[in-house]
């Protein structure tokens, strides 16, 4: 569905990204994982076309994606949830949602995605009219997801998404991952949480300064010494 092959990228004369290839198949739970500044968003921003690469290539569905505008590339079906969620705190639940779908033009699907993500997260149903503002750190994190499901993605970004969240919340969210992702939506997930996001992965791949070290089932990633030691504390 989705392969990335020999990229680079840089910030100004910093290299961020070195060759990097990953491959994803539809249906599939990616993972990246990899310590802080080892390259994982500056990956993902380049898939959803927030910035482009010096070198290589982005083919999504068999079409080259580099370089295209990341409204495009959204409307082509991929869906970015950030660092840090960003969403719209001065705007109501509903309308951050609405915002998901502006691209849309099909009423009655939107109406139902609506539907889709209130069974997915009911917390935001509850707080429908509330600003986003106000909502704690955990409720603000599914309306990043929910609103980038407003846009009907075959393929999510998922970046850090349980990052300062409580443990039990956490849990909560990688249900929620997998229950995206068994409705059909394909999902590429960089986090912190190494033990968490093998557990859900079909594939993984670790990335240290800027480059692909380690590929493979999460299974053998568990057992690898190298990773055991600097990703999962050791255990």
């Amino acid at each position: 569905m989705l392969k990335v092959e020999g990229i680079n990228v840089y910030y100004g004369h910093i290299q961020a990204l070195k060759e990097v290839s990953l491959e994803i198949k539809q249906g599939e739970i990616v993972t990246l994982i990899g310590a802080n500044g080892a390259g994982k968003s500056t990956l993902l921003k380049t898939i959803s076309g927030l910035l482009k690469p010096k070198k290589g290539t982005v083919v999504f569905e068999g079409k080259n994606i580099n370089g295209k505008a990341a409204q495009t590339i959204v409307k082509q079906g991929i869906s970015h949830v950030p660092e840090g969620r960003r969403i719209f705190a001065n705007m109501s639940v509903e309308e951050n949602l609405e915002l998901g779908a502006y691209l849309r033009k099909d009423k009655k699907g939107v109406k139902d995605d609506f539907d889709m993500v209130f069974d997915l997260f009911p917390r935001l149903q509850e707080r429908i009219k509330q600003q986003a503002g106000t909502l704690s750190g955990g409720e603000q994190q599914m309306l990043a997801m929910g609103r980038a499901l407003m846009a009907r993605p075959r393929l999510l970004l998922l970046d850090e998404p349980s990052m300062g969240l409580a443990p039990l919340l956490v849990k909560t969210i990688f249900r929620i991952i997998e229950e995206i992702n068994k409705g059909g939506t394909t999902i590429l997930l960089v986090e912190q949480n190494a033990h968490m996001a093998l557990s859900v992965a079909n594939m993984a791949y670790v990335l240290e300064t800027g480059r692909v070290v380690i590929s493979g089932h999460p299974d053998e990633l568990h057992s690898s010494e190298q990773v055991k030691m600097a990703y999962l504390g050791g255990h």
